[in-house]
């Protein structure tokens, strides 16, 4: 049954992040559709709320982050953002801005849980950044993307740089940075920026059977998986060795399922499981 539950807020009357549950499933929303879901202070604020709770709610073991309407975000919200921080002090807006990247890429990039973006229509500029910090991506074949800052004088802002560079060649990534071109979502899968693209009345059947995917496997071992991948990138080949030598004895101390002993078990012993042909017969 799916349910739409309010996660309290310490912002009274908040209402820029919807959450739907949908057995095991949360469809986390931005909420801004008047604006394509440009991304605000307060939005900022609640997306940091939503997350914080999930992480820990039972109801969530794996995250979607798409958008109402027919945009996933538009980006930064020009005016509530960047002309609401001008008129503050300095502390105030450094604080504005920490709470935008804490959830746009501090907090997703590591989280807990398996994310997803699904990119249901138009994602510009600084939407990049969450989009890419999710773990996996699916995207409407024809969904509309653009880093349009060049045509109106700025750089792309925030981490965008930083965060393509992590997904994209630097070819096809400079090519749209410097002549602010639009692609649509079948080419943004070509270049690595999404998983896959599919044809919009599909999208969010494909994005719930990876999601049923993710939640048939181990969560500890599946958490301790993305966070050893995302942190080895940025090692040499040495420091890399060394840790992942190091996460997997991690792995299996703090693994309350024993997945490589039931796994090892099942495979040697049993002779009920065979790699590569499915998860491991996990405990109810």
């Amino acid at each position: 049954m799916t349910t739409t539950e309010a996660i309290e807020r310490p912002i009274p009357g908040g209402n820029d992040v919807l959450v739907e549950f949908d057995d095991g499933i949360a469809w986390v929303q931005l909420n801004r559709p008047a604006k394509r879901n440009a991304m605000s202070v307060g939005l900022a604020k609640e997306m940091n709320e939503v997350l914080d709770a999930l992480e820990t709610d039972p109801r969530c073991g794996v995250l979607v982050l798409t958008g109402v309407g027919d945009a996933f975000s538009a980006g930064m919200d020009l005016k509530d953002f960047f002309r609401a921080t001008d008129g503050l002090g300095d502390i105030e807006r450094h604080r504005a801005y920490r709470s935008t990247r804490a959830w746009q890429w501090r907090n997703l990039m590591h989280y807990a849980k398996p994310t997803i973006a699904m990119v249901n229509g138009w994602c510009f500029g600084g939407a990049f950044t969450p989009l890419i910090a999710c773990d996996l991506a699916i995207a409407d074949e024809k969904a509309v993307f653009g880093l349009s800052e060049i045509n109106w004088g700025v750089i792309p802002g925030g981490a965008v740089s930083k965060a393509i560079a992590t997904v994209m060649g630097d070819r096809q990534a400079l090519y749209y940075v410097m002549t602010g071109e639009q692609f649509d979502g079948a080419r943004a899968a070509a270049m690595g920026l999404v998983n896959e693209a599919v044809p919009k009345d599909r999208l969010r059947a494909r994005t719930t059977e990876i999601a049923r995917t993710l939640l048939g496997k181990n969560p500890t071992v599946l958490r301790q998986a993305k966070l050893a991948y995302k942190y080895a990138r940025e090692m040499n080949w040495e420091q890399a060795s060394e840790y992942l030598t190091a996460k997997v004895d991690q792995t299996n101390f703090v693994d309350p399922e024993k997945g490589k002993e039931q796994g090892l078990k099942q495979f040697l012993d049993e002779k009920t499981f065979r790699p590569g042909m499915g998860a491991y017969n996990r405990p109810e």
